[in-house]
């Protein structure tokens, strides 16, 4: 466990927690990042407990957490998912100090390392968001008040064609194959209808 007390390896558990961790944020449920944060994590915390610190740089860390979170609620908030970054990468590059007082972590490994998980940040979390926000391309509840045809028979259940789609679909009264419909509600993907005149 001695290479976990190398500042450039303490360095890069850490960025590679905190990257796990926004984006366990930014698209929660799988696990798997939750997993990994968590075991980077506890490495950079073997390290930073027996290393010696800048506690402001760690507090720079933890709160770049606050802008990310911002960032998620609403779109069109790239600008504090941008500080959250760079507070993140400043706040792990200064976070183990050398004996000079300079940063103890390589300036090369801390560069190519910050620029890529800024990077992936950047995109991944933007897409995520996008992702969430989008609406759906199938409105369903469009297809309230439609008109279409009966494929089937309908009473319990049958088939209509509505909006160019085959859908099942329920009728309380007998509904004859052929015979126009009117959507009057939907129950999840079933269509309530009725005949149309």
């Amino acid at each position: 466990m001695d290479f976990l007390l190398d500042p450039n390896i303490a360095y890069l558990f850490l960025l590679g927690g905190v990257l796990m961790a926004k984006l366990a944020l930014a698209s929660p449920g799988t696990g798997l990042f939750e997993v990994g944060a968590l075991f980077c994590m506890a490495l950079a915390g073997y390290g930073i407990y027996n290393l010696s610190f800048n506690w402001w740089a760690l507090t720079l860390i933890v709160l770049s957490v606050i802008p990310f979170i911002y960032s998620l609620q609403k779109p069109k908030r790239e600008l504090y998912l941008g500080i959250s970054i760079v507070v993140l990468v400043i706040g792990s590059i200064f976070l183990f100090p050398s004996q000079s007082g300079g940063p103890a972590v390589n300036l090369f490994v801390a560069f190519v390392a910050s620029i890529l998980v800024a990077g992936f940040l950047w995109i991944a979390v933007r897409k995520s968001i996008q992702a969430a926000q989008t609406k759906p391309a199938h409105d369903l509840e469009t297809l309230v008040g439609q008109t279409g045809e009966a494929k089937t028979k309908i009473l319990e259940e049958g088939s209509v064609q509505v909006a160019g789609e085959l859908w099942t679909a329920r009728s309380e009264k007998l509904i004859k194959a052929g015979s126009p419909i009117r959507v009057v509600r939907r129950e999840g993907f079933v269509l309530i209808v009725e005949k149309s005149d």
